[in-house]
């Protein structure tokens, strides 16, 4: 799988021959050998110019862009690896069809709340008593029905999540105090850092999307809005407690981040420069694990199984094929 590579310094990103090289503020210079690179992600105050975008363009590299609080600011995406127009009509007949869409977005809903349980299962017994707290996300996944529109759906997922939440206390260390989630801005570090992994997985999903031929601001769980990927807001919720909540509490729990890795500032809690690229790196990592897929009979890694998603639900639009979300299975 190809490789994401984050920039953290401030200065001038350019295309150099074949090649991108970054000028940083103290006019070093650094190569980033992005011939086969999923995307750049840039954090820093970061200038670049139409030849550069051109140049990704030509690699079919996305550049994610992260602005203050790190918070995603938006993309330039390469043109589509593939482009469809019938995916397109598929894909807003089943928006614009009430039953078609609240059914995926039901399997959405139930495939998000059976993560999250999957992952306060794993902290059950060790040390742990988490038995009501997976009762209570059992009761929200049995309690999804047919009828529900989307407004109470999200609704359901949303009474899942504080459940869900409400071990963060419990498994993160003494001085990482959550207290219920609270974001624009983060009010504290466990929120910064749920924040930062958030966004971290909907820009890899963002650009799993865009190797397929979905559009991705026709969704089918969150209303479509401007200036935003509401399809990768979709899957992304599948994905956010196994790719960003273990990679958090991994982190935390094993001091690779201490409460010394974050600032106030204007009201505030955010990660350091310092805690960013650990926390970035630990996340690349899981990113490039593998696990054995139960359909495709081969070890896949998490980042594949973000496109392995996308065409799912591809494929469902265009041939009726049903579509199993991803549920955490090992």
């Amino acid at each position: 799988m190809n490789d994401n590579y984050h920039v953290f310094s401030d200065g001038r990103l350019e295309r150099h021959n074949d090649t991108i090289r970054l000028v940083t503020a103290a006019d070093e210079k650094k190569y980033l050998p992005v011939e086969n690179a999923e995307a750049l992600f840039l954090h820093g105050q970061i200038d670049y110019n139409t030849r550069l975008v051109s140049f990704l363009n030509d690699l079919g590299v996305a550049l994610h862009v992260f602005g203050w609080n790190d918070y995603y600011a938006g993309s330039v995406m390469p043109e589509r690896g593939q482009t469809s127009g019938r995916t397109l009509v598929e894909q807003v007949r089943a928006y614009d069809t009430p039953e078609r869409r609240r059914k995926i977005a039901r399997k959405i809903i139930r495939g998000s709340v059976h993560n999250m349980r999957a992952n306060v299962k794993y902290y059950d017994g060790r040390g742990y008593e988490f038995g009501g707290v997976i009762e209570r996300l059992e009761t929200q996944q049995g309690s999804l029905s047919p009828e529900m529109d989307t407004n109470e759906l999200m609704g359901v997922e949303a009474t899942a999540r504080r459940a869900y939440y409400s071990i963060f206390d419990d498994v993160l260390p003494e001085g990482f105090v959550f207290a219920g989630r609270q974001y624009n801005p983060p009010d504290n570090e466990v929120n910064s850092l749920i924040s930062f992994a958030n966004s971290l997985v909907y820009a890899n999903v963002v650009s799993a999307i865009r190797a397929t031929a979905l559009d991705p601001a026709v969704s089918f769980l969150h209303e479509p809005g401007e200036r935003r990927y509401s399809l990768a807001l979709d899957l992304a919720d599948l994905f956010k407690p196994v790719l960003a909540d273990r990679v958090i509490f991994r982190v935390v729990n094993r001091k690779q981040l201490g409460l010394d890795e974050f600032e106030d500032e204007l009201n505030a809690c955010l990660l350091t420069e310092t805690g960013r690229k650990t926390f970035s790196k630990a996340f690349e990592e899981t990113l490039d694990e593998t696990v054995e897929h139960p359909r495709l009979n081969r070890k896949v890694s998490y980042q594949y199984l973000l496109r392995v998603e996308a065409y799912k639900l591809k494929k469902h639009l265009l041939t009726g094929e049903e579509y199993v979300p991803f549920e955490r299975w090992w």
